[in-house]
């Protein structure tokens, strides 16, 4: 096992280097965060830590850090640091999966004790992986790539192959068929599972910023560059670079792009110095490449570079038989992410939705099985009669709305950020669909 580590998010500079210094003197290794943007590049299935969060922070707050750790692996300790006013919220964030919290003030003895119980319970979880692994029990791999056809049969013979090793992968499917997470999954299964894991939108970076948000830049490099600054590529040294939807990079950038893969080296903007570069690059595409490089909108040698190992995720309709027993282990899933009861799929249901096609794929499906775990329909269709395209297509909408609001506890401000749209669009769909924060966030 990678050694234990404890990773402390704290806005509060003051706070948190006492807090680090302490626990350092009780014996554990610790790396600090001023906030929680960094955090989730270092979790994974493997990882054999705890996290401890303040509650109350700018951006990331505890409570979104906590269910965004979830779901990438739900069995993380997560500790959260809260001010007296705080407790009620603590005291709901235990029944969505916190691990424990801590009442400011607080003694460093008093948190090692919690910090050693969570740590003893991580290692109980990874040897108990470890182990079934070992006997050939379902592993981590099939639980976050379930499916019993033989295309995710043999999707995860694959990944468990190249994972081990430090092969550039490029990763191909439909939009939500899973294809971060089959790159999260290669991630830590490598020997490089304990260091960064650094996602990059390539279709969401401001075509200005690109550069310097890949590579870095020095201070004077461009207006406004008054001190320097790593970018994406250097901060994931030793780790994982994840380059989502690789197609949508500029063909200007793709030439530079190359360079990095083939000499793994980069120079900051407005630098002469040559940086070595020590990560894997695993790419994903919705789009064929090959038809992308016919086209003359993608390098050929670019494609051939990067393509060392290529994985194929299959659609919902491609593996049609999955479809079941999926939306069965979604429900269980999301049942503990909203600390809900265990609940009893009707066979209608479950009938239901084996029939119906899946465009958005485990995105659409994942929705649909939150919607039913929170009382808001049952299982993907509010009314029969929702059969026209206008009413499914706002039927979605409404869900994946009222799922972020619940994921976000009532907080508008991260919700409409997360969705890519204004505070203003957000209020108007609220209203168009009736949903009110207060009936979905309660107590209760």
């Amino acid at each position: 096992m990678n050694e234990a580590k404890i990773l402390l998010v704290d806005d509060e500079e003051e706070l948190r280097r006492s807090t680090a210094q302490a626990l350092e003197l009780s014996g554990f290794s610790v790396e600090t965060f001023s906030n929680g943007d960094h955090v989730l590049e270092l979790i994974g299935y493997s990882f054999p830590g705890v996290v401890v969060s303040d509650i109350r922070m700018p951006g990331i707050d505890g409570m979104t850090l906590m269910q965004k750790i979830r779901e990438v692996d739900p069995e993380v300790p997560v500790i959260l640091v809260t001010g007296h006013g705080d407790v009620q919220l603590a005291v709901k964030a235990m029944r969505e999966g916190a691990y424990d919290f801590i009442e400011k003030p607080f003694t460093a003895e008093m948190l090692a004790g919690v910090i050693r119980r969570a740590m003893e319970r991580r290692g109980l979880v990874l040897e108990n992986r470890l182990l079934k692994a070992v006997a050939g029990k379902r592993d981590d791999i099939e639980a976050r790539l379930p499916g019993r056809t033989q295309a995710m049969v043999d999707l995860r013979y694959r990944v468990r192959a190249i994972g081990a090793s430090d092969a550039d992968t490029l990763i191909v499917g439909e939009t939500g068929a899973g294809k971060e997470v089959v790159a999260r999954a290669l991630h830590d299964i490598s020997a490089r599972a304990s260091r960064p894991f650094i996602a990059i939108n390539c279709a969401a970076l401001p075509a200005n910023l690109i550069e310097s948000e890949l590579f870095g830049h020095e201070p004077g490099a461009f207006p406004g560059a008054v001190r320097p600054r790593y970018g994406k590529f250097e901060h994931g040294r030793g780790g994982t670079i994840l380059l989502d939807e690789i197609g949508s990079m500029p063909f200007d950038l793709q030439a530079k792009f190359l360079r990095v893969l083939q000499e793994r080296v980069i120079s900051r903007l407005g630098s002469n110095e040559v940086v070595p570069l020590d990560v894997r690059f695993i790419a994903t595409s919705k789009v064929d490449l090959e038809a992308e490089v016919a086209a003359g909108r993608f390098r050929a040698d670019l494609l051939y570079r990067l393509n060392v190992a290529t994985l194929h995720v299959p659609s919902l309709s491609q593996r049609r038989a999955d479809v079941p027993l999926l939306f069965l282990q979604l429900v269980r899933e999301a049942a503990a992410r909203y600390g809900r009861d265990e609940l009893t799929v009707p066979p209608e249901v479950i009938s239901d939705i084996a029939q119906r096609d899946w465009p958005g794929n485990v995105r659409e499906l994942r929705n649909a099985a939150d919607r039913l775990v929170l009382g808001l329909d049952n299982g993907g269709r509010q009314a029969e009669e929702a059969t026209g395209l206008a009413e499914r297509v706002a039927e979605f909408e409404r869900g994946v709305i009222a799922s972020a609001l619940v994921a976000h506890g009532g907080s508008l401000r991260p919700v409409y950020e997360s969705l890519g749209i204004s505070r203003k669009t957000l209020y108007e769909k609220m209203q168009k669909y009736g949903l009110d924060k207060r009936m979905l966030f309660t107590d209760g």
